[in-house]
């Protein structure tokens, strides 16, 4: 049995701090590497997809901001983050967009051997999204599939989970729960289990065409939220309405007063 080790941050990868939370420059290629690497030393570690979302929910919440800035890795999967990435000096910032990242680590998976697992979604949805990745990935192994309920879990719902995530043998695990609930949910069980765990967010319905994603334009433009807002507007227009336009203030404070200060520094 290898023995695991817990993975806490890396420090490896260049970052910057957005209104408040570690964003990673990264790639597909090197965020697909890293997490293999990972998964075949047994190291238990956990991996968020960053976007204005997450961001500001962290803002609001130091606990949650401790949650992101101790993953092992934080990908830019919103173009907001990629934009100011960028204004912070990170010319080379591209993004790593969560459902993406999660076919490239499907498919290196696949190809290398790594068994996956599934936890979140319904499981009409985990059906779909697993006849999905097989028909695409033919030599992937899924290892467990597991849909809990809309609720919080009792200790007992909660051991029995993380039993059979442990018994499956996956060395990743794929977490679709929804923000903040999945990156918490990671965090807390970052000691219990020895694989890497990925959150994807709606990323087992965009696949199984449960939920049209936004076009590949609107994605590049940063106008998915639009899209979305549209497609779901009762459950999305308090998050957008609430987080967007902070979010633009609390960074242009941000990236202006960096830039004062560099100012001051030069005249200094």
């Amino acid at each position: 049995m290898i023995k695991s080790q817990k993975l806490n941050s890396i420090t490896s990868f260049e970052h910057q701090y957005i209104v408040g939370s570690r964003v990673d420059v990264t790639s597909y290629q090197d965020a697909t590497q890293k997490i293999l690497q990972w998964a075949k030393a047994r190291t238990s570690a956990y991996v968020c997809a960053a976007n204005v979302h997450m961001l500001m929910e962290a803002h609001d919440n130091i606990a949650f901001a401790h949650v992101v800035n101790r993953a092992a890795l934080v990908t830019p999967d919103g173009m907001p983050l990629v934009w100011a990435l960028s204004a912070l000096g990170v010319k080379k910032a591209s993004r790593v967009y969560g459902p993406t990242l999660t076919l490239h680590v499907c498919e290196a998976a696949s190809q290398q051997g790594v068994p996956i697992g599934l936890y979140g979604g319904t499981s009409e949805s985990l059906t779909a999204f697993a006849s999905f990745l097989c028909q695409k990935f033919p030599s992937i192994q899924i290892a467990c599939q597991i849909a809990p309920p809309f609720r919080s879990l009792t200790p007992e719902e909660d051991y029995q989970y993380t039993t059979e995530i442990r018994n499956s043998g996956a060395k990743i695990l794929l977490v679709g729960i929804g923000c903040p609930k999945q990156e918490i949910w990671m965090h807390q069980h970052q000691d219990q289990l020895q694989l890497v765990m990925l959150g994807v967010g709606a990323a087992f319905d965009f696949h199984s065409g449960r939920i049209k994603q936004a076009p590949t334009l609107l994605q590049n433009i940063g106008l998915e939220w639009m899209f979305r807002l549209f497609m779901e507007p009762k459950r999305l227009w308090k998050r957008y309405f609430k987080h967007n336009p902070r979010f633009i203030i609390f960074f242009a404070w941000q990236w202006l007063t960096s830039y004062l200060k560099l100012a001051y520094r030069r005249n200094d």
